[in-house]
């Protein structure tokens, strides 16, 4: 039987969300709550990875059990195991063909900016003291939208066949003393969001001028974007599936 977990977790006492050797993640901490709960090896498949310091409001990921479950019961029974920087939303019975990576149609990210001095937003938002041309920014943003290669905002050594994304929503907003990026996509490359915001955020600065970002996108050339934005700040909002995966 196969099931999609969908879970929330502040990334900031994380090496990210996949396992590897170097330091502690928050797949192998899921996974090892799950395989002590179920009394079974249970391995994870995410619906994308984030870096360390990144967070997830609704991180979806799918596992294979034989073992009956009530899945209200077993989602209080890990947000009482887990550790309180992981929070498990629900867990959905799905069909055994499901795949919470392949069968994602869309993700979303957000990326939080404050603008003053705040303690609580320490870990959880990029700070920017200068004044940023929001505006500006919308403008370069919108040029993002459609479906095109994205080489200019991707880590160089990555294992993916082609860089080519489709970008639906990419908007900044301001709330209170906060500035949101937003943007959906039906994948992402890999430090594709962090990469795009640090090169927005120089044109708002105006470190850069608006009429290159153009030139950036089509240089398919990482060195020709700006720097990556502070990974604290970033978000995996969620992953949308068609509904008929669902049991």
């Amino acid at each position: 039987m196969r099931y999609f977990i969908f879970f929330a977790y502040d990334g900031g006492n994380y090496n990210g969300w996949q396992k590897q050797p170097n330091g502690i993640t928050v797949q192998e901490v899921i996974e090892r709550a799950l395989s002590i709960i179920l009394r079974g090896e249970i391995t994870l498949t995410g619906a994308g990875r984030t870096d360390a310091g990144v967070h997830a409001l609704d991180m979806a990921a799918h596992f294979d059990t034989n073992t009956h479950f009530d899945t209200k019961q077993l989602t209080q029974r890990l947000n009482s195991f887990l550790p309180s920087d992981i929070a498990i939303n629900r867990i959905v019975r799905v069909k055994d063909d499901a795949h919470a990576r392949f069968d994602a149609l869309w993700r979303r990210y957000e990326y939080h900016i404050t603008t003053i001095k705040s303690p609580f937003s320490v870990g959880r938002a990029a700070k920017v003291y200068y004044p940023l041309n929001v505006e500006a920014m919308n403008r370069c943003a919108a040029k993002l939208i459609g479906r095109r290669d994205y080489t200019s905002f991707s880590k160089v050594h990555t294992d993916v066949n082609n860089f080519v994304c489709e970008i639906r929503i990419a908007e900044w907003t301001k709330q209170g003393n906060n500035l949101i990026f937003t943007i959906e996509a039906n994948r992402f490359l890999r430090g594709m969001v962090r990469a795009i915001v640090g090169t927005l955020v120089e044109i708002g600065g105006g470190r850069r001028n608006e009429s290159e970002f153009d030139a950036i996108i089509e240089a398919h050339n990482r060195s020709k974007a700006g720097e990556a934005a502070e990974a604290c700040g970033l978000y995996f909002v969620k992953a949308e599936y068609k509904i008929n995966i669902y049991i």
